[in-house]
């Protein structure tokens, strides 16, 4: 599932540390791993923002083209969609008639993804629902706002979510499950991405609230122009774990490529936060808590 393979797939930067170190100085010049050539081969979805798209408008786009100035690197893409056998087909893959990998780094996956080596996490985020704003939920901050709507309020909700996420486990403890339209965030189809769940059926009143990993939430919240869409971050609860740290991804052999990867992380922590920032996305601390605005979106 595209959500398990962002933020617990998801659903993705510390220190001080200058690219100038000796070991990322040694790399690169004396082996045959990544950037020998100076190309930062990076694999990215082609449609799926606030992430990436082809026209390099994701906040993915702009952390990957911050990285390549800094080494001083080209940049190159990989795109292919975030679903089952993204990883098979980018990171492990070759390219025809040659011994050289089509990318070497993913710009998103969860901190520990078993299916690669992970960096530093670059950022911290959690869940988030979204409604529009003028539409009776105004008032709503977190869950127990939205259960403690009085029971007519609640019986008429349609809610919006994607299957499989943490926030299934709440619904069905507050017996809201049959007023839910399930999303799925891997379809056949490469034009759909999960933020429609907000632009489009959100927006146009097709369901009431909309329940989305935070980035997603945040961003169209922040864009959708049909609508004025509030987002409202969602704290974890006992039991039932809402946030989650996003790292990104090199072959496990590729060690040194990924300490210069940290190290750029690290480096540049400040203007990866700014970018998020940019992006609508809800950053939250260690403890979960957050540490931008608690609801976002146009006034």
């Amino acid at each position: 599932m595209r959500w398990r393979m962002r933020w617990g797939r998801v659903a993705g930067v510390v220190a001080l540390v200058c690219l100038a170190g000796t070991g990322a100085a040694q790399q690169g010049a004396n082996d045959d791993g990544p950037g020998r050539d100076k190309v930062l081969r990076v694999c990215q979805d082609p449609n799926n923002l606030p992430f990436s798209n082809r026209a390099e408008a994701g906040f993915e786009n702009r952390i990957a083209a911050l990285f390549a100035q800094e080494l001083g690197w080209k940049l190159e893409h990989t795109w292919f969609p975030q679903r089952i056998g993204f990883i098979r087909n980018t990171l492990r893959a070759k390219e025809e008639n040659s011994s050289r990998y089509k990318c070497d780094l993913v710009t998103g996956v969860p901190a520990g993804y078993e299916l690669a080596a992970t960096t530093r996490p670059y950022y911290h985020s959690t869940f988030a629902m979204a409604y529009v704003k003028g539409k009776g939920l105004d008032g709503v901050r977190n869950l127990d706002d939205l259960a403690a709507l009085n029971p007519a309020q609640r019986r008429k909700l349609r809610i919006g979510a994607f299957m499989a996420t943490p926030v299934t486990e709440w619904l069905m403890q507050n017996q809201l499950m049959d007023q839910v339209s399930w999303y799925q965030h891997q379809t056949g189809d490469a034009e759909q991405y999960p933020g429609e769940i907000i632009e489009r059926d959100l927006a146009s009143g097709k369901i009431d609230v909309a329940f989305a990993w935070g980035p997603i939430a945040g961003y169209f919240a922040r864009n959708t122009r049909g609508a004025p869409i509030v987002a409202v971050p969602i704290a974890s609860r006992p039991g039932m774990k809402l946030d989650f740290e996003i790292a990104m991804a090199v072959r496990q052999g590729d060690k040194a490529f990924r300490q210069r990867i940290d190290q750029l992380i690290a480096a540049n922590q400040a203007r990866i936060d700014a970018i998020l920032t940019d992006y609508g996305v809800p950053l939250v601390d260690q403890q979960g808590r957050a540490l931008a605005p608690q609801a976002s979106g146009r006034p």
